[in-house]
């Protein structure tokens, strides 16, 4: 069983890892408790072969604040170093996890904790929910991969509008970007989101893995290499057990009836 603590609250409901950032009173700023916890359970479920799919959700007011500015002060080179690197390997983690990690989306998401968004593989957000990079307002760069996600996503001068401006984006805005999935009303937000990730979870699971992974890859790849990779993949594909039920329920007009294997 992955065990979370006090600043990250962890349940699995069938199929589905839920991970909640529990600093409600600190609007979900990051602590080491909270960072370390978080790239522990999403290592501890892509070992799983019960768990299928991660969400990563904010308790309280919002999804988070990124960063304590109320330590930020205080803190020591040394310490944003350490800390920083505790980031980034939560960052390296969720990208390199198997299992497809959604992010779910109230409030606002700001700084390092937009950044965490980024990370995910699919974000899904209320209508009321912002998102921004504040690393400007505080004579901050961003980090946790925010330079590298947003130049992808949109390319250097978008990235560096948002960057160097610091102004909210809207769930709207964030989606015509292309930076948001699904956008919900704040009173539907966490039933749709059920709906939405149970049904990635419930699908042929060895080939969502194998498409994140693709995916991820063609960041860096030629189209060369990723034509390989997927004629390679695919062999593999055809023999598994998920693409005959796919296949079955086709030919047979039903609902497939995935297991993963």
């Amino acid at each position: 069983m992955i065990q979370g603590n006090d600043h990250l609250q962890i349940t699995q409901e069938g199929p589905v890892l839920s991970c909640v950032l529990n600093r409600p009173d600190r609007l979900n700023a990051f602590s080491e408790e909270m960072i370390t916890g978080l790239t522990r359970a999403v290592k501890q479920a892509d070992r799983s072969d019960s768990i299928k799919a991660i969400t990563i959700s904010g308790a309280g007011r919002s999804f988070s604040a990124g960063g304590d500015v109320k330590e930020m002060g205080q803190a020591t080179a040394t310490d944003v170093y350490d800390h920083l690197g505790y980031l980034n390997e939560l960052i390296l983690t969720m990208k390199e996890c198997s299992k497809p990690i959604i992010a779910i989306v109230h409030g606002f998401a700001a700084g390092a904790g937009w950044n965490l968004v980024l990370a995910c593989d699919q974000i899904l957000a209320a209508k009321e929910s912002q998102f921004v990079l504040s690393f400007a307002q505080v004579g901050l760069v961003s980090d946790g991969g925010g330079s590298y996600f947003l130049t992808k996503k949109l390319g250097p001068y978008k990235a560096k509008e948002l960057l160097f401006n610091a102004e909210p984006v809207s769930a709207q805005q964030a989606m015509e970007l292309g930076l948001v999935n699904k956008v919900y009303e704040q009173s539907e937000l966490e039933a749709s989101a059920r709906g939405y990730v149970t049904k990635i979870a419930m699908g042929p699971g060895r080939a969502i893995s194998m498409m994140k992974k693709l995916v991820n890859q063609s960041e860096t790849a030629d189209l060369a290499s990723i034509l390989e990779q997927e004629r390679i993949t695919q062999t593999v594909m055809v023999s598994t057990e998920d693409h005959q039920e796919g296949v079955s329920a086709f030919v047979e007009k039903r609902k497939p009836a995935f297991t993963g294997q």
